[in-house]
């Protein structure tokens, strides 16, 4: 019987390729290096849930004061067109109204405020994710725009900020005053 000689990875590990007895069952596989049986297990499904008390209390969320002054963070696309920079944002439960969207040099400010409008108490919950109360991002922006331009839109619980690029490629020719 010849022996092949191992892969890189084989001796690094230890493991072996696992060979199949031809009915879908994988046959055990001994290592040289290691006195053990290394065998596959079946794959457990992607979205199989456990449900035990330890889960479960791990879902229920802290008790949290919406007065501790900490923001949340909004989750933002940023990309661009042939003409412009688009920043687009999911901002659910929002109105137009409870939103600031500001621009200063080459940054712009989005701030606003989720508010709950009904009380619930912690222990009443079985998953709490939203985030509820005051957020705010801000984005460095890559190229120069024209702020006079900028046009916001809220649709469907998406914030659109569409921000014209200035053109920079122009020359502009600056006449020189003498003495």
């Amino acid at each position: 019987m010849t022996k092949e000689k191992s892969s890189f990875f084989e001796r690094l590990t230890g493991a072996k390729n696992i060979q199949s007895n031809g009915f879908g069952e994988p046959l055990p596989v001994y290592t040289e290096d290691r006195e053990e049986v290394i065998s596959m297990r079946e794959p457990t499904p992607a979205f199989a849930t456990i449900r035990s008390e330890e889960t479960w209390e791990a879902t229920v969320p802290e008790e949290r004061n919406d007065n501790d002054g900490a923001e949340g963070q909004l989750t933002i696309d940023v990309y661009q067109t042939e003409n412009e920079i688009v920043i687009k944002s999911t901002i659910a439960g929002v109105k137009p109204e409870d939103l600031d969207v500001s621009i200063n040099n080459d940054m712009v400010t989005i701030k606003g405020e989720r508010k709950n409008e009904e009380e619930v108490e912690n222990g009443n919950y079985y998953y709490q994710e939203c985030y509820w109360g005051a957020f705010s991002r801000s984005v460095l922006l890559p190229v120069d725009v024209l702020p006079e331009k900028i046009d916001a839109s809220l649709k469907n619980g998406i914030l659109t900020i569409r921000l014209p690029k200035a053109d920079t490629t122009k020359t502009k020719k600056i006449q020189v005053r003498g003495f």
